[in-house]
């Protein structure tokens, strides 16, 4: 068989040349196209369910959350193991599907599911998806320099404004957000100036829930115009909150600042996010989605980066904790100088002990066309180039070369032993 292969490419050289040329084009084709990441995905097939209520014990959010949502889902198909786990205020379930499964199929099942199993949790709670990444999709993270901002300002600017514009950026999935304070406008009650107004705590709920709502009226015409009435009633200041009216005593009003007092302040924190031992900082984590480029994500990321901080205020600029193209450009680099020593080393042994330049360039050709075709075979099974599989590729660089310089060596012996017989 390989004597008929070899026969065959001998007689039909140009046929060989066409081949080789269409493999080497399809590579570089493929090169470009290919997913580029520095660490392979070797995370799980999953859907994260993740449902919140606050201020429940972990047994409660077992029992009434966690339990009904592993019962309900476990019908989904194609699924290979559900796991729970309930913690204080906060309920997580991990669906694990098969590897085979599309991930976007398996979230669309998820969330009709969702749909009747809802029903069996306590009103108001609200299961939601997680974000549609990996494990490993965690691939650039930032934090604010402001000097002369405190870090309720810092969060806010990152909530409300830069979060919402790198999320629009192609392949992103989440810009999770850490450090600082998230403001809140905090009523401390005094119990016993409660107790004296004979009022209770549901009722200062109550009262500043409805008390904090725009209502919507009629439109009518007068005089050839038109009018819409509607009621403005959202709290914009702590004055308006300690005004608000929980009740009457003797026909005066009995006001929140009469029970309490209101401040601004941060929610409650579970830790702290510091930089190098310089303090407090705030910022965000890019994640991206399943199956994208990740070197392509974080080049769009940085694009929209330099676009969002021309809008941010004076003095706040973005600085860049951890960045994985570093990473995959290192990678790749470190392909090249393997191919570029392979190229050197190979001609001068070829040319030192053959003194044949031709010899030389058959072993220097089929390393490219080796090469580029590999990356055809990497899209077909959808491997991402990464830090294994182009170590991979530059370790079978040296087969390459030791095979092409035994068979030129090979070939040259028995032309030499022919043409000494003639």
């Amino acid at each position: 068989m390989v004597e008929r292969l070899i026969s065959f490419s001998l007689r039909n050289r140009i046929i060989v040349l066409l081949i080789s040329a269409f493999m080497f084009g399809w590579g570089i084709y493929e090169v470009m196209h290919n997913p580029v990441d520095a660490i392979p995905d070797l995370s799980e097939n999953q859907v994260i369910v993740f449902t919140e209520w606050m201020g429940r014990s972990p047994q409660i959010i077992e029992d009434q959350i966690t339990y009904p949502l592993v019962s309900n889902l476990q019908g989904i198909p194609k699924i290979k193991s559900i796991r729970g786990t309930s913690m204080f205020g906060m309920s997580f379930v991990y669906i694990i599907f098969e590897e085979n499964v599309d991930i976007y199929w398996a979230r669309t099942r998820v969330t009709e599911r969702l749909s009747f199993a809802q029903k069996l949790l306590p009103e108001g709670i609200i299961p939601t998806l997680g974000p549609d990444g990996t494990g490993v999709g965690h691939i650039f993270w930032y934090t604010l320099d402001a000097k002369g901002y405190d870090l309720g300002e810092q969060r806010a600017l990152q909530d409300w404004y830069i979060k919402f514009a790198l999320q629009t950026v192609k392949g992103v999935s989440e810009v999770a957000s850490f450090g600082g304070f998230q403001k809140q406008y905090q009523i401390v009650i005094d119990p016993i100036k409660l107790n004296y107004y004979n009022l209770s705590m549901m009722d200062v709920l109550k009262s500043v829930k409805a008390n904090n709502n725009d209502v919507g009226g009629r439109k009518f015409e007068m005089s050839d115009k038109s009018y819409i009435v509607r009621g403005l009633g959202y709290i914009k200041s702590i004055e308006e909150i300690e005004n608000i009216s929980l009740s009457t005593s003797n026909n005066v009003p009995i006001r929140i600042k009469d029970v309490g007092a209101v401040q601004m302040g941060g929610d409650i924190r579970y830790g702290i996010f510091d930089e190098n031992g310089e303090g407090e900082k705030v910022g965000g984590i890019v994640v991206m989605r399943y199956n994208e480029n990740a070197d392509a994500v974080i080049k769009s990321v940085k694009v929209k980066m330099e676009e969002v901080e021309k809008g941010l205020p004076e003095g706040v600029k973005f600085h860049v904790a951890y960045d994985r193209s570093e990473l995959i450009e290192e990678a790749i680099s470190s392909v090249k100088g393997t191919l570029i020593e392979v190229f050197i080393s190979v001609s001068i042994i070829v040319l030192l002990f053959l003194f044949h330049w031709r010899s030389a360039l058959i072993i220097l050709i089929q390393i490219p066309i080796a090469v580029a075709s590999s990356f055809i075979l990497l899209n077909l099974f959808g491997f991402s180039s990464n830090i294994m599989s182009l170590t991979g590729i530059a370790l079978a660089i040296g087969v390459i070369v030791d095979d092409g310089i035994v068979m030129v060596e090979n070939s040259y012996r028995h032309l030499s032993e022919f043409q000494s017989e003639e």
